[in-house]
């Protein structure tokens, strides 16, 4: 399958002032503390700040006020998993292992590749077999050791957790002992959102696969509102892959706990392939926040997120990765059958194209 997560491959290129700070990381004749704060000095450079910008064109076309486009396409890799690669990286190196370990099916093994090569840590991705693609060429351009597993992507992650537990490698993949740690990286977003808007906007729309993103951002929110920074804890909305993510399928089915979905129901396209699964790692978290804020969770079809994304490089000039604009595609859902008042509304765009 040439699918893995559809960013299109471009060389990550490491700045001046980063290749110095890496190689005080990589410096162990330095002290740890001197080494983790080049690698923090690091993760302020590269990593968040995407832009948070008004969709005017699209206000226009589809009679909507402002609405927001938060662009997670601009970090280094390409998506949003910069966010929690970097993070699970500094976690590494502070708590001094020499290798880091995860499953992916393409993006978020590029962004710890590149995270791991800038602190000088061994990093060892397993990739399921039947699954080919041109951002192994980046993982590997970063000395990252590139293992090939049977089975489908839940196998990989399952099976590269026993391994990384085995042999006491750092391990780095979703729904295990990492997951707040993830959760509070994506919980950066908010703060983001909030530091432009100087309040929350009515509704937050994002994409969903495993659920983190989602469950991060609203967390984020969440402290916020309580900390007295804003009036209101966002409405969130999630968008996916018709009839082939746990999220939406167990909202729709009124559940209080994401039920995994039949394997063989799954049928992977060039399009849908970042957003399905069987079994959504931190899909709990992620169903508990749309419900608890009042949100809503809606099956988005292939045609309409290639659509969308043509939509948004013709109107708009961004370049953005069909399966990433599910989220926003729900959100104007609603506005199209119950037509929004004047507030504020943020679709978070997940992946560059």
């Amino acid at each position: 399958m040439n699918l893995l997560d559809g960013v299109k491959s471009a060389e990550i290129r490491i700045t001046k002032e980063v290749k110095i700070l890496s190689e005080m990381v990589r410096d162990t004749g330095l002290s740890l503390i001197d080494r983790i704060e080049s690698f923090e000095d690091i993760m302020s450079i590269e990593v968040g700040d995407t832009s948070l910008n008004r969709a005017r064109n699209l206000e226009r076309e589809l009679n909507i006020r402002q609405l927001y486009i938060k662009n997670e396409g601009e970090n280094p890799s390409g998506t949003q998993k910069d966010r929690i690669a970097f993070a699970q990286v500094h976690d590494a190196l502070r708590r001094d292992f020499n290798v880091i370990s995860l499953a992916t099916c393409g993006n978020y093994g590029v962004a710890v590749a590149y995270a791991s090569f800038l602190a000088g840590i061994k990093c060892s991705i397993f990739i399921p077999e039947t699954y080919h693609t041109e951002r192994i060429k980046e993982m590997e351009n970063f000395n990252a050791q590139i293992l090939r597993l049977p089975g489908l992507y839940e196998d990989t992650v399952a099976e590269s957790s026993r391994l990384a537990a085995e042999n006491e490698w750092y391990d780095a993949n979703p729904g295990g002992v990492n997951t707040s740690l993830q959760i509070a990286a994506y919980a950066q977003i908010a703060v983001e959102i909030y530091d432009h808007l100087r309040d929350a906007p009515k509704f937050v729309a994002a994409p969903v696969s495993n659920g983190t993103l989602l469950a991060g951002v609203y967390r984020g929110f969440v402290s916020l509102y309580k900390r007295g920074k804003t009036s209101r804890i966002p409405i969130f909305v999630a968008g996916s892959a018709a009839y082939k993510n746990p999220i939406i399928t167990s909202f729709k089915a009124g559940l209080d706990y994401c039920k995994d979905i039949d394997p063989k129901a799954i049928k992977e396209t060039a399009i849908n392939e970042p957003l399905i699964n069987w079994h959504s790692f931190d899909g709990n978290e992620a169903l508990y926040a749309i419900r608890e804020s009042g949100g809503e969770a809606q099956h988005i079809s292939d045609k309409k997120m290639r659509e969308m994304s043509s939509f948004l490089h013709k109107k708009e000039g961004y370049r953005i990765l069909p399966a990433s604009t599910s989220g926003l595609i729900a959100l104007l859902g609603l506005h199209e059958k119950n037509e929004m008042i004047n507030d504020r509304y943020v679709a978070i765009l997940t992946g560059r194209y």
